[in-house]
């Protein structure tokens, strides 16, 4: 049997180019002890991934060159060489970029493709969701009645930050988008009071405009211009949980910091980054609190899905120019 997966071939200098890449024929793994080999039928791809391809020190290790590349995959286990996992069984990993994946039995997730569809265990109940819950309850410090300010809001995180606001008792939900699909997306079906294409003047301006009160909490996808309006309407006490800077992953110079940072000692205000691998204390709680919302249709999300292992590069290119509405999904 054959396998295909995506290599990484060279680093990215500035936006990735199909030249850094290729989709190569492999022998299908065999399990071993321990393991279990899985047929993927969904693989996310995320605007973190951007980082991995350089060899620059980070969080995580770099992509390794002329290897397949990892990223959350959630497909059927068809054969297994290890205890508590059976054929047939579904489970969620992180062997992604490729059909099948062997996968140590430990780091297998067992999922429920009754209980969800099995593509939103990548999205809105898996890590997604869960980065969205932690930063806003966790790293911003949400609390009832705060003015809470989204970028990249129509996004897979984005667009579930805006909505457990709502559920939570913000006062007022303003999100940023980069088109006016989007934006009437937020306003319509995800709840949030006000919304803006940031395309469509400066976004200072356009905050404050839709929060002319000021914002109590920023959580940031986009960084630059966004996180420099953040913080000249932050109000007194404001939070700003950095989870992305979407707006810079390319860039081949370091992109200029805000210029108002002096404001966070006016406001008493603070910026935190985070990872929600450092969270996963919070996964039980999540599940318990957003599952019902999930099925009970008051927390919506939308999934743009890309189909055939061909296509993954240009998914995941369709992400860094921000083509996807909600979760950026492909199919095999």
């Amino acid at each position: 049997m054959i396998n295909h997966e995506w290599h990484l071939l060279s680093r990215p200098v500035g936006w990735p180019k199909p030249e850094d890449f290729a989709l190569v024929e492999t022998e299908v793994p065999q399990p071993r002890e321990g393991q279990v080999l899985v047929r993927n039928e969904y693989l996310s791809v995320d605007p973190y991934m951007r980082g991995r391809m350089s060899a620059a020190k980070s969080y995580a290790a770099p992509y390794e060159l002329g290897k397949a590349m990892q990223g959350g995959a959630v497909g059927e286990v068809v054969a297994s060489n290890a205890e508590g996992i059976a054929v047939g069984d579904h489970v969620l990993h992180f062997g992604g970029w490729r059909e099948y994946a062997a996968v140590d039995a430990r780091h297998a997730v067992e999922v429920d493709p009754e209980a969800a569809p099995l593509s939103t265990y990548l999205g809105v109940l898996g890590m997604t969701g869960l980065t969205a819950y932690a930063g806003l309850l966790r790293t911003a410090s949400f609390k009832e009645g705060d003015t809470v300010f989204v970028s990249g809001a129509a996004g897979a995180v984005g667009s579930q930050v805006g909505q457990l606001a709502r559920l939570k008792g913000a006062a007022r939900v303003i999100g940023s988008a980069g088109s006016d699909e989007k934006v009437k997306l937020l306003l319509e079906e995800y709840g949030f009071d006000a919304a803006f294409n940031y395309r469509n003047g400066p976004v200072n301006e356009q905050l404050r405009a839709a929060a002319p009160d000021g914002i109590d909490v920023y959580f940031d996808n986009v960084g630059g211009d966004h996180l420099e309006a953040a913080i000249g309407s932050l109000n007194q006490g404001g939070r700003i949980a950095v989870c992305g800077m979407i707006s810079v992953y390319n860039n081949t110079e370091p992109a200029p910091g805000p210029r108002n940072l002096a404001r966070l000692i006016q406001t008493r205000g603070r910026i935190e980054g985070f990872l929600v691998g450092d969270h996963y204390d919070l996964q039980p709680q999540f599940v318990r609190e957003v599952g019902p919302w999930v099925r009970d249709g008051r927390l919506k999300y939308r999934e743009t899905v890309v189909e055939g292992i061909e296509n993954t590069l240009e998914a995941f290119l369709g992400v860094l120019r921000g083509d996807n509405i909600g979760k950026m999904i492909v199919k095999l």
